[in-house]
């Protein structure tokens, strides 16, 4: 077990000083941006985004974010923000963003990004958590 932290320990610091990180609800590591890429929290590339485009670790374009709106690769409608509201594609709230917090639509506490923007931690809530 301690090998295993050692090694995730060294692989979030190597991903260089630009490296954001995404917390679930219990405060465990759920992954990282590091520039246009999402890591897993093993640091295993499981993604991209490049400002409205995302993609998995294998280069599949798997949606976009069009202002509010956030798409899957086949063009339906899976979630919109709303101010700090997260709804899902049926208009059923699913989340809530307080600074870096994230809630579900419950009002519990899902998980929080680390030195995030804000629309990086829209896309790792949609598409990555």
């Amino acid at each position: 077990m301690k090998t295993r932290i050692l090694i995730l320990i060294f692989i979030i610091f190597s991903l260089k000083g630009n490296c954001q990180n995404f917390y679930n609800g219990s405060g465990s590591l759920a992954g990282s941006f590091n520039a246009n890429n999402v890591y897993n929290a093993s640091g295993s590339l499981i993604g991209k985004y490049d400002g409205s485009r995302v993609y998995d670790g294998s280069g599949k374009y798997i949606g976009r974010v069009d202002g509010s709106n956030i798409y899957d690769g086949s063009g339906r409608n899976i979630g919109r923000v709303d101010g700090n509201n997260l709804y899902g594609g049926s208009g059923k709230l699913i989340g809530r963003i307080d600074g870096d917090k994230v809630y579900d639509g419950a009002g519990s506490y899902s998980g929080r990004g680390d030195g995030l923007r804000r629309m990086q931690i829209i896309v790792f809530f949609y598409f990555f958590y």
